[in-house]
């Protein structure tokens, strides 16, 4: 019995709602038992009396009704409970899913200190832009006369220009030659044709220093037919 019990108490503890039908239906299989197995078959005569019928009767019809009273009792719980599971679980997915539960991974903590941007070297003056071109060397116009009297000499012994591009222009409307000679210590830069009436002109790249100018026809020099050009 103890075993039996243990193996019925799974059951019945699954299916409370119908203990009563069971009780009820096995009270009633047991008494059909007695009554038909246990006395009928030993008593040929059972009940023997009305009385005894009539309560044999009665016991059987009260353990019918008891047993048809708990099925319809215990079917309707479990029909009430069905429905009622059901709906729970809409209930319960209309109110939202548990969820897993989520763990966020927190920001790591910087190990190093973070480098800051570097400055900007100051700077002085504007830079020129990339590609664009180099400034114009200067260009210098001088005019140049020799004494148109016969003199000796030129109209002046400073001339000055800007390092670069220096063209000296020189006239001659004197009754001699000349020519105008640029040199810088020994060395001649340029000079002009010797010639009498007209002008010509000597063009020069110079950089800054200073330069002498002369006539370099025999004597003319050393007459006095030179000068200075300062280039700056």
């Amino acid at each position: 019995m103890h075993t039996a019990a243990l193996h019925l108490a799974p059951i019945l503890g699954a299916e409370k709602s119908k203990v009563p039908f069971y009780v009820a239906g096995g009270v009633l299989v047991g008494w059909a038992l007695v009554v038909s197995l246990g006395v009928g078959l030993r008593r040929t005569d059972f009940p023997g009396t009305a009385t005894l019928e009539r309560a044999v009767i009665a016991v059987t019809a009260v353990l019918v009704l008891a047993a048809a009273s708990t099925a319809v009792i215990t079917s309707g719980s479990a029909a009430k409970a069905g429905s009622e599971a059901g709906s729970k679980q809409p209930a319960a997915a209309a109110g939202g899913s548990t969820s897993a539960p989520t763990t966020s991974t927190p920001a790591s903590s910087p190990t190093t200190a973070s480098t800051p941007a570097p400055q900007p070297k100051a700077t002085t003056g504007a830079p020129a832009a990339p590609g664009s071109p180099a400034p114009a060397s200067a260009t210098t116009s001088l005019t140049l006369l020799a004494n148109p009297e016969g003199l000796l000499s030129y109209n002046a012994k400073q001339l000055s220009a800007k390092s670069g591009t220096v063209t000296i222009d020189f006239k001659n409307n004197a009754p001699l030659e000349h020519d105008v000679t640029v040199a810088q210590g020994s060395t001649v830069l340029g000079k002009t044709p010797t010639f009498r009436g007209g002008s010509r002109m000597l063009t020069l790249k110079l950089k800054p220093g200073t330069y002498v100018f002369y006539c370099s026809v025999p004597g003319h020099r050393q007459a006095g037919m030179e000068g200075t050009l300062n280039v700056s």
